[in-house]
């Protein structure tokens, strides 16, 4: 089993607790409101699908998603904020697609805040679809912000890396 898929111009590998420093550095950056170290940490402890894309050993993205039952849930999908715009997330999507599907999901679902318009404009972009949402999800410089529920099946997901296993 490989938990390294290399890709042009970087590669796809599990996320280790050596990569947290790291993580939660790039993860401050980019949200106003980050997750914690320790909500981190206790995903790796679960054992959730987490994964970086690095290149030239530095991590640019990195995604956490849970899968259960048939079902995989995102939970943070990151890009470095200097390579924001480059196609990354779009790229670890669609990686993070085919790993769920290769765990026999058959749907993905995320949440997302609807002033994230490039979160929006990828999910959409790539069949998601909103299903629902959840009232006063999101810490928001004044209160709370409502989240959109997206849900995307995965059964038509192609696969780009083959039948390889994770």
């Amino acid at each position: 089993m490989s938990a390294v898929l290399r890709q042009p111009g970087g590669r796809f590998r599990r996320m280790g607790l050596g990569d947290v420093h790291e993580v939660m550095d790039i993860e401050r950056r980019a949200y106003p409101f980050p997750w914690t170290e320790g909500i981190l940490r206790d995903c790796l402890r679960v054992g959730y699908d987490c994964w970086v894309f690095e290149r030239e050993h530095i991590i640019e993205a990195y995604a956490v998603m849970s899968i259960a039952v048939g079902e995989a849930h995102l939970l943070n999908l990151c890009v470095r904020p200097e390579s924001q715009g480059k196609g990354l997330g779009r790229r670890l999507l669609l990686f993070l697609m085919d790993v769920a599907r290769r765990q026999d999901a058959d749907s993905l679902f995320l949440e997302v805040r609807p002033s994230n318009e490039a979160a929006l404009a990828l999910y959409r972009g790539l069949g998601f679809n909103e299903i629902g949402e959840r009232r006063n999800y999101y810490p928001a410089e004044r209160g709370r912000e409502n989240a959109l529920v997206l849900a995307r099946s995965l059964d038509n997901v192609r696969r780009p890396h083959g039948k390889r296993r994770i």
